[in-house]
């Protein structure tokens, strides 16, 4: 239903881009009708006959005056029927006591396709995507009411699309004698989230082979850039490289790559890229691929010049240590958080060894202690259509149980910064540790067994890091 046509790229092209050869798009994985179908099951089962489910699609965003964005559809619209394209909206509803799938998309339009690309229309949506009727949006009003006017109760995630909720809101809020009479209309509205959340949150086989695709091409971004490094090179430069390469294996990035060098590897969020890196600096490297919705979510720490220092080393290595420990807690029926423990308390140990932190064990851990000073995130996150994906942490006071098909984040990091004053809460700490910022994260899939790393194929042990 999506993806790229290519033609063979000649040996030489391929040689002066980049070392690994690109993978052809067709090799990708997909998900199949048959799933998208179960999909739809799974959720309309749990809704009554007189229920109208609507999934609204994202709205374009303008970057400026006439020029858009790069279009992307919401996730649960991905996740329900694959579509992709914008002005669209999914409704599902009851029809001869059947379910029915329905989705509103843009008409053909041969001038509009001229200039924007060809769209599937009606009947191609029909024929290729798992849905049982198509409607066109310039229909929206009369079709959208005549549903409305026939259920009871919406499900929708309002705040959208405008014209959408203004047409739910009237049907609710009508007082008409049609309603006096017949009680027709809705009376009720819910939002879904929750409850697509829930069959989002563990992954399929075919959902984990997409998401093992997006990391094998994010894993191997990551050593093409440092294979690039060099001293002087631009964090923006080996932003493009990475970036660079997961448009040439057909897919995009993720989320904006974060790309610092030195101080800069300290901001979690960074998102400058405009510094020149020097050898003697490492480099943080926080970027992700994302192949047909589903995204990869990789952070390497690495040094510029080939080797880390012995400071940078010592740190290195216990966030490492701390990140195997975490992904060895990734496991069937252990809670939530039990990888965040593990890794802060490698951390906070490692600090106290390195003479950084003067506090015992329990007093770093504890709230305002000296960890919460250099270590300030969550070890992970869910991963999947989403970078940050949906799904519950806790169920009132009881956290959430790893299980069989959960995939989330490992990455704890330490980030040791000179730009903070020892008044503002950070010890005086020897200046051999200032201006060290180190994360290194991995996804992780919990599987029967031991915890499987999709994106092991990104180089992370010092002795693969150094030359």
């Amino acid at each position: 239903m999506s993806g790229l046509t290519t033609l063979e790229e000649p040996q030489t092209l391929r040689a002066t881009m980049f070392r690994a050869e690109a993978l052809a798009a067709e090799e990708g994985p997909s998900i199949s009708d048959s799933e998208y179908r179960s999909r739809q099951q799974r959720l309309l089962g749990g809704l009554e006959d007189e229920d109208l489910l609507l999934v609204v699609g994202n709205p374009e965003s303008v970057r400026s005056n006439d020029v858009r964005y790069p279009y992307r559809n919401s996730s649960n619209l991905l996740y329900l029927c694959g579509w992709h394209e914008e002005h669209s909206l999914l409704a599902c509803r009851k029809v001869d006591g059947e379910w029915s799938v329905e989705l509103f998309v843009q008409p053909n339009d041969v001038v509009k396709e001229i200039w924007e690309g060809r769209r599937p229309g009606l009947d191609g949506a029909e024929k290729s995507w798992p849905i049982d009727k198509a409607h066109s949006i310039e229909n929206l009003d009369s079709v959208l009411c005549e549903m409305l006017s026939s259920c009871t109760r919406v499900f929708i995630k309002t705040g959208l699309d405008k014209k959408v909720d203004k047409l739910v809101m009237q049907a609710l809020e009508s007082k008409g004698r049609a309603r006096q009479l017949s009680g027709e209309g809705p009376i009720a509205i819910e939002d879904p989230s929750a409850r697509i959340a829930e069959l989002r949150l563990r992954k399929s086989p075919a959902e984990i082979e997409m998401m093992k695709y997006a990391c094998k091409v994010s894993a191997q971004a990551h050593i093409e850039a440092m294979e690039k490094a060099g001293d002087g090179i631009g964090e923006w430069q080996l932003q493009a490289i990475i970036e660079g390469f997961f448009q040439w294996n057909g897919q995009t990035w993720a989320y904006p790559s974060i790309v610092g060098c030195g101080d800069n590897a300290t901001i979690l969020h960074y998102h400058a890229n405009d510094k020149a890196c020097r050898k003697e600096e490492v480099v943080l490297i926080d970027a992700g691929s994302e192949y047909c919705g589903y995204a990869a979510d990789i952070t390497r720490s690495w040094p510029i010049g080939g080797r880390f220092t012995e400071a940078q080393k010592e740190i290195y290595q216990v966030v490492l240590d701390a990140q195997k420990a975490a992904i060895d807690a990734c496991i069937v029926g252990a809670p939530y958080d039990a990888p965040h423990h593990a890794a802060r308390r490698h951390l906070a140990q490692g600090l106290i060894d390195l003479g950084i932190s003067e506090q015992s064990l329990e007093d770093a851990l504890s709230a305002g202690g000296d960890l919460g000073k250099w270590y300030m995130h969550n070890t992970g996150h869910w991963l999947g259509l989403d970078v940050h994906d949906v799904g519950a942490y806790r169920m009132g006071d009881y956290e959430v149980l790893l299980k069989k098909g959960m995939i989330l984040t490992v990455e704890p990091g330490i980030y040791i910064s000179d730009r903070i004053p020892v008044p503002n809460g950070q010890p005086n700490i020897d200046e051999k540790w200032k201006g060290i910022g180190i994360r290194i994260e991995d996804d992780v899939l919990v599987s029967e067994n031991e915890p499987e790393i999709l994106s092991f194929a990104a180089l992370k042990e010092i002795s693969d890091l150094e030359y």
